[in-house]
């Protein structure tokens, strides 16, 4: 199998496992639990909270864990929205975020919030300018991510955090950094509020982690209950998961620069080999060094993706949690029709090779050659 989309999630290496093996059968009391035996691992989480915010360049004690990067977003814009109700209930966030920033503003309109959500040019870029332009004295939040999941853009999240500064300094800042986690400082990047996931890093799935930033005074729990993760999400701290995560983190910390360098890379093998296929095109800018946007412009990404798969070539049409339907991001860019509906993702991580990469070019050759373009 040649595995190109990191993007929706990476594989776990043997340390990773072998971290969590070892806290599912040797290590696995409740760290609520007042004996030794608990009380062991009650330290063990907290040191593995400051792994993961090694990671992060942030303060351990503002990192919290969650189930995932969707729970984070959720909880943070509704922790924003909740600090900042005396001042507004107005949110900025940009019609690219990932479903789980769009579906919470979706219901916090329903709740009477007002949303503006800011459009992208047509290469999935926006400027620090455009959001603050539409910050208001009523807002209580902004939501900008960090990197788009399907475009690889990066966007201005320091820009914007300096900029709210003298605009609003009262209006929060929440930044979806999952796609970017393990490129960034999230001291530099200045948010309130940063969003991460452990499985886009090789940890495991169903743990991630939200840091909140000391501006965010007392904020809302998310969850009510035995009061973990210090009174702001009670349940009972996925010991394992939680292990694979830090374990995850400490890998890609020891080894961040060799990485950036592998990405940057294979991004530029990849970019051109692809665009030598008659009739493929980039999409978005692409700024990100382990996400890759093409189209096929004129042969529907499905057929495509189904016919990759079948060779045992992994790539998207899109997010993992679209499930096939259309992409709300590529509609926001106002492609063509012939372009918007070819477009593929292709995600690198650690094992990805140029091997892979000419492999996958060579499959996207060969179905732009036999089969008859439906648009």
């Amino acid at each position: 199998m040649i595995y190109l989309d990191y993007a929706a999630t990476a594989p776990v290496p043997r340390a990773v496992a072998d971290a969590m093996i070892e806290v599912l059968t040797e290590r696995y009391g409740n760290p609520s639990s007042q004996y030794p035996f608990g009380a062991e691992m009650k330290k063990r989480v907290e040191d593995w909270r400051r792994a993961v915010a090694a990671l992060l360049d942030c303060p351990a004690e503002g990192l919290h864990f969650t189930s995932c990067g969707t729970e984070g977003d959720n909880w943070a814009l509704r922790a924003a929205v909740w600090q900042n109700r005396h001042v507004g209930n107005h949110i900025v966030t940009t019609a690219v975020e990932h479903s789980a920033v769009l579906e919470c503003c979706k219901w916090l309109e329903r709740e009477g919030c007002e949303v503006t959500y800011l459009a992208p040019d047509q290469n999935g870029s926006l400027t620090a300018e455009q959001v603050l332009e539409a910050v208001r004295p009523d807002t209580a939040a902004v939501s900008v991510m960090l990197v788009n999941n399907e475009l690889g853009t990066v966007y201005p999240v320091a820009d914007i955090a300096r900029g709210l500064a003298a605009r609003n300094p009262k209006t929060l800042l929440h930044t979806d950094a999952v796609q970017g986690l393990g490129t960034f400082s999230a001291r530099a990047l200045g948010a309130d509020f940063v969003t991460v996931s452990a499985h886009k890093i090789g940890g495991p799935k169903g743990v991630g982690a939200l840091y909140i930033g000391p501006r965010a005074r007392n904020p809302r729990p998310l969850l009510a209950g035995g009061g973990q993760e210090r009174g702001l999400r009670s349940g009972t701290e996925a010991t394992a998961q939680i292990a694979g995560f830090a374990r995850a983190a400490e890998l890609r910390l020891e080894n961040r620069e060799r990485n950036r360098a592998h990405l940057e890379a294979l991004h530029a093998v990849a970019l051109e080999k692809l665009l030598a296929i008659p009739d493929m095109v980039c999409v978005g800018a692409g700024t990100a060094p382990h996400i890759l946007s093409v189209s096929l412009a004129g042969w529907p990404a499905g057929n495509i993706v189904n016919d990759l798969g079948s060779q045992g070539i992994c790539v998207s049409a899109g997010s993992a949690c679209h499930q096939g339907k259309p992409s709300h991001v590529v509609a926001a860019l106002k492609l063509p029709k012939r372009v918007a509906a070819g477009v593929i993702r292709l995600s690198f991580g650690p094992g990805t090779t140029e091997a892979d990469i000419d492999a996958c070019a060579q499959a996207l050759r060969r179905h732009r050659d036999t089969r008859m373009p439906m648009l």
